[in-house]
């Protein structure tokens, strides 16, 4: 099997999530909803566990648009510190000033 990088793994766990949500969220309120016989709320929570494990949505990790790196994120501009740094610098981000990094 060939290697996949990070982010396509992560984009792959996106789609799945996306694909699961519905079913995910009925399922997690019959877990949660206490007016229901215990049996349901049983077979619900095996249900769920039979998902796959990466459409659960905090399996997720946020990474830089740009490199890919997953530490420094920031999610406004969906991209790293270091990334936006390098381009800082270059002058392609509009309004960004260098101050003293």
């Amino acid at each position: 099997m060939a290697k996949t990088s990070s982010v396509e793994k992560n984009n792959r766990r996106r789609k799945l999530v996306d694909r699961y949500a519905a079913k995910r969220k009925a399922l997690k309120e019959t877990v949660m909803d206490q007016s229901k016989p215990i049996e349901e709320r049983f077979r619900a929570q095996l249900k769920l566990a039979a998902l796959p494990r990466n459409s659960a949505k905090v399996r997720i990790r946020n990474r830089c648009e740009v490199t890919g790196r997953p530490r420094a994120y920031y999610r406004k501009l969906k991209m790293s510190r270091v990334a936006l740094r390098e381009l800082g610098n270059n002058g392609l981000i509009p309004g960004l000033v260098k101050s003293s990094w």
